[in-house]
């Protein structure tokens, strides 16, 4: 199984993440603000992942790791 990991303090929260996930279990952690005062990205149901790592490759801050 994959595992996404988010950096939550470095997120920005433009949500480019979000838009490519073909699952879409990449949400905004709406109830939860970084250290910069930003929604964080995050997932919801880890185990739907498929580790295609769309979300890490298009995170302008490099916010997204993904484990295999």
């Amino acid at each position: 199984m994959a595992k996404v990991i988010f950096h939550e303090e470095r997120c920005k929260g433009c949500k480019l993440c979000v838009t490519v996930c073909p699952k879409k279990i990449v949400i905004m952690k709406s109830d939860k603000l970084n250290q910069k005062g930003f929604h964080p990205a995050g997932v919801d149901e880890m185990e739907k992942c498929i580790g295609c790592a769309f979300c890490a490759t298009i995170c302008p801050d490099c916010v997204i790791e993904v484990e295999k």
